[in-house]
Formats: structure tokens, sequence, C-alpha cells
């Protein structure tokens, strides 16, 4: 039988919960004049506008650039004036007018994507790959890196006419270079993929970092038989065993930041966004979809609740978004619901939960994956609440429910805690509901069963 107690004051779980109706209101924080100021500030990203259409046309001068140098070494091949030498040198300033052009197209897109407004292009065959992730950070090491390539051509440039290049010119071009080199670096450092990629070449060597990253203990992998939603799944046993994160280093040496934070979050199978299919769904609202993949609502520190009916893609899409994080240089722990209960349980028991909930605080992102196909037991119930109340403006949760929020008090076995879960996890969120049939069952027919509306 399910309790009916409201959370215990636990030690380790300062947040008890509130009544219902409790969500907080902006306009209790914040008089109207100082919220129209800020609006009125924000409003001016626009005059940022004009220059970036300013760079389309100085795009169009480097079309017309490149298109005359191409016409004069046509016109020498035909004429026989043009050796080898010259035909290089021609080649390598029609490469460094297209790297030119790279570098203004990667400014006016990403500049404006980030600093002015949001290019909505999801669905769009041609949409760049790196404007999916775009912030400040990759477009600045993005930037960086094509003014190197540019610097290199036009080193290359300088050796492959050496003769007519002194050497005062190859000394401070070599060392322009270096400095370009060296500089792009220290940005791509500073700008966190490179320190990922440090942090875990240090697991590799067995060493733990200052905050006690050995001590903390990872949900364990997934079979490869994990099925989406868990449906066939079942609870998890508690007895699960976990790995340090210095094993799930080790284990995860010899691939790229991104390959070994994908690891490390113990996702069921690989899924991306672009793999998944938006027109089986009846009703998916596409444009959040498409909005949450960009990840802001990480640095928010906002959640994200995904609701369906089994088999309409809620794993798929929190594996994706997970993914998506990692390869953007965040951390991430996949978990089913009953895999978080039974790591929280141990930790309790061994009078440490204050420090596990502390230690995830290291983790930008949680994945709690399959709330609502069984019950919980009481003490689970109030163990989901505690990681709920500290993730609180700490840092994002993305929820699967097969459950509508108006049923979790079923799945808590609780109203208070039920109440308490959704304010916290609701109040800075995006949810999405999804409805549609088993997309697993596609093939197979219903078998009788009526698929489920979620709202």
């Amino acid at each position: 039988m399910p309790s009916h107690d409201t959370p215990a004051n636990d030690h380790s779980c300062s947040s008890l919960a509130p009544a219902r109706g409790s969500f907080r209101d902006p306009k209790e924080v914040a008089s109207f004049a100082p919220a129209a100021l800020g609006y009125a500030l924000f409003a001016t990203r626009w005059l940022q506008a004009p220059l970036y259409f300013g760079l389309v046309a100085a795009q169009g001068v480097y079309v017309y650039k490149f298109f005359n140098e191409l016409w004069k070494l046509i016109v020498h091949v035909i004429n026989g004036h043009a050796d080898e030498t010259y035909v290089m040198l021609a080649v390598l300033k029609l490469v460094d007018v297209v790297m030119i052009a790279n570098l203004l197209i990667m400014t006016i897109v990403g500049g404006y994507e980030t600093f002015v407004s949001r290019i909505n292009l999801q669905g769009h065959r041609d949409q760049p790959e790196w404007l999916s992730h775009v912030n400040s950070n990759v477009l600045k090491v993005k930037l960086a890196t094509a003014i190197v390539g540019i610097s290199s051509v036009h080193l290359l440039q300088m050796f492959v006419d050496v003769h007519h290049t002194s050497r005062h010119a190859l000394l401070w071009g070599t060392v322009i270079h270096m400095a370009l080199i060296l500089s792009a670096g220290i940005l791509a450092y500073m700008s966190g993929p490179m320190l990922e990629s440090r942090k875990s070449s240090h697991g590799c060597g067995g060493h733990a970092d200052s905050h006690g990253e050995g001590n903390l203990r990872l949900i364990p992998k997934q079979s490869a038989g994990w099925h989406d939603d868990a449906t066939s799944a079942g609870r998890a046993a508690p007895s699960a065993p976990a790995v340090t994160s210095a094993s799930a280093s080790a284990a995860s040496c010899g691939g790229s930041g991104a390959e070994s934070r994908i690891r490390a979050a113990g996702f069921p199978a690989p899924k991306a966004l672009e793999d998944f299919d938006h027109n089986y769904p009846r009703s998916l609202d596409r444009e959040a979809v498409a909005m949450l993949g960009k990840l802001d609502f990480i640095t928010a520190k906002e959640n994200v609740v995904l609701l369906g009916p089994p088999g309409t893609g809620k794993t798929h899409l929190a594996v994706a978004f997970g993914t998506r994080a990692c390869q953007a240089g965040h951390q991430v722990v996949f978990a089913t619901v009953a895999e978080w209960a039974a790591r929280l349980a141990e930790a309790k028991a061994a009078g440490r939960l204050t420090e596990e909930l502390a230690g995830l605080d290291r983790y930008p992102l949680l994945i709690v994956d399959a709330l609502g196909y069984f019950p919980l037991q009481a003490e689970e119930a109030q163990l989901f609440f505690c990681l709920v109340a500290h993730r609180y403006e700490r840092g994002s949760l993305i929820v699967t429910s097969d459950k509508p929020l108006s049923g979790w008090d079923l799945v808590l076995g609780n109203t208070a805690v039920a109440s308490a879960v959704i304010d916290r996890l609701v109040h800075h969120s995006e949810i999405i509901r999804i409805e549609g049939d088993n997309y697993r069952m596609r093939d197979h027919g219903s078998f009788g069963f009526a698929s489920p509306t979620v709202r």
C-alpha cells in the first residue's frame, strides 16, 4: 500500500512539499518599470541586424573577386602564359577567397542566430550541422579556426613564391601564423571542449579531480536489448552494480571528448534528433522540439517533461537531447526512475545522500526515464522528490512519463509529494506532449489495445 505521509524532513533533503497552487509569479519579484527597461535594452539587439546585412554585401564582393581571379587563371592557361608556380598561386588565391567567404557566412548566420534572433530552419534539408548547437563559445572557436586556416594559405603562398618573398616577410608571416595558432588553442581550451578532453585523459590515468570525482558513482549502462520507453524492462534490480567515474573514464579512453561523454552517460542505444520520425506522431509540437535541440534549456537550468503513450518516442527524444548535450561539451547521466531510486536509496542507507545529490551538480543534465510504468514505494517517491528539489534551479532534468501530470499522485502514491514534485519540475520547464500509436508495433497492428491520450 502506498503511504500517504508527506515527505519526511530528512537532513539530506531539506526542501519539503509546498501546498497546492504555490507556483511563483515573476510579477511578485519585479516591478513593471524595471521589466520594461529590460525589454527595451533587449530590443536594442536589432541594431546589429543591419551590420550582418552589410556583411552579406561583402560576401557579394568576394563572389565577384573569386570569379574575376578564376577568369584570369583560365585566360593565362589558354594563352600558355601560366607555369606551374603561377597556377598553384592562383589556386591558393581562390582557396583564400573561399575560406574568407566561409568565415563571413559563419559570422553572418552564427552571429545573427547568437546575438540577434533565432533562425528556425528545423526540417530544412540544407540546415548546417553546426547551427543546431551554435553558441558564443562554439562560434568563437570556429571563427578562430577559420582565421588560422586563412593564415595557413597566406603562409603557403609565401613559400610557394619564395623567390619573390623577402626573408623579413617570411619570418614575420611565420611568427604571426604561430601566434594565431596559439591564440586559437587558448580560446578553444577556455571555451570548454579541450578542457573536457583533458579531464577525460586524466581519468584514463587513474586520477580523480579535486572535487571528489573519483568517489561519485554512475548509473550502470543499459544492455543493448533495452527498448525505448522501458516497457519491457520492468523494474531495475536495486542491486545493479555501479561503477566509479574513474573506471567509466578508463573504459572510454581512446575516443574523443564527446564520444567519452556519450559512453559515460549510459544511454540505452544511439539516438539522434535527425533520426526521429516527426511525421509519425498524431500530435507533436515540432517547433518546441527543434528549439530544445539548441540546448538553451541546459544553460538556463530548465527542465523538459516528455509525456505520451508507450512507443511514441519519448526516450528517443530524451536520448537525442542528451547526446547533443554531450556533443556540446556537457556531462549527462541517463537512468530509469527505478535506477535513480536504487542509487539514492543506497546513498541514503550509507548516510551520504546529501553528498550524492551535491555530487550530481557537476552534471548539467540528468535524464529520468520511464516514470509511471509502475508505482513507486513511499521511500522511492520521497527520494525522487529529493532529486527534483535539489536540482531545482541548479541543473536540468529531462523526465519521460506515460502518465499525465494529473495522474502522478497515483505513481508517487501521495498527492502532497506529487504536487511538490510537479511544482518544482514544471516551474521552469518545457512540456512536450506526444500523441500517437506505438511506433514499435506499427507493423503488427494494435492487438486490440487503444493508444491512450496523455494530457
